[in-house]
């Protein structure tokens, strides 16, 4: 349910902010083609500054762990293994089931963590281009423009 959410809302804020992106700017009270030009780079600085995000040089992606072919951060299933042995042992005296379940556990968490943290990134990136967009199109329309 909370990745079906987040899901949802990414595609939201993607759609917002590539609506935005294709809108077309249009001067409202005759500005020239020199003007408009002004204005559009002026008020692109002043989004970038405003949102700490520049679209022409995005934040290179947060380092994430390492991962194996089948997406799990490499030792996740030695690492069950062993806890499974430890609690095989314990509870029922079989080390070795212990350990097989312990290693299919802890692989499946271990994708799972993995495969949320790559969603906050994206969702994190799709905002701020968003924003950008929302902060340039109102700087835009505070100086006079329209946009379609």
């Amino acid at each position: 349910m909370k990745c079906a959410t987040a899901s949802i809302l990414a595609l939201g804020v993607f759609a917002i902010s590539q609506a935005l992106a294709q809108q077309s700017v249009a001067p409202a009270k005759g500005q020239s083609a020199q003007q408009q030009k002004s204005d559009e780079a002026a008020c692109h600085q002043i989004a970038i500054k405003q949102t700490g995000y520049d679209p022409a040089k995005p934040p290179p992606p947060a380092a994430s762990p390492p991962t194996t072919a089948t997406g799990t951060t490499p030792g996740a299933g030695l690492r069950g293994a062993a806890r499974g042995a430890v609690v095989g042992e314990v509870v029922g005296g079989d080390a070795g089931a212990g350990a097989a379940a312990g290693a299919a556990v802890a692989r499946s968490q271990s994708r799972k963590q993995n495969a949320s943290a790559q969603q906050q990134q994206q969702t994190a990136g799709q905002q701020q281009q968003a924003s950008f967009a929302k902060a340039k199109a109102a700087c835009l329309e505070g100086k006079g423009y329209t946009l379609k």
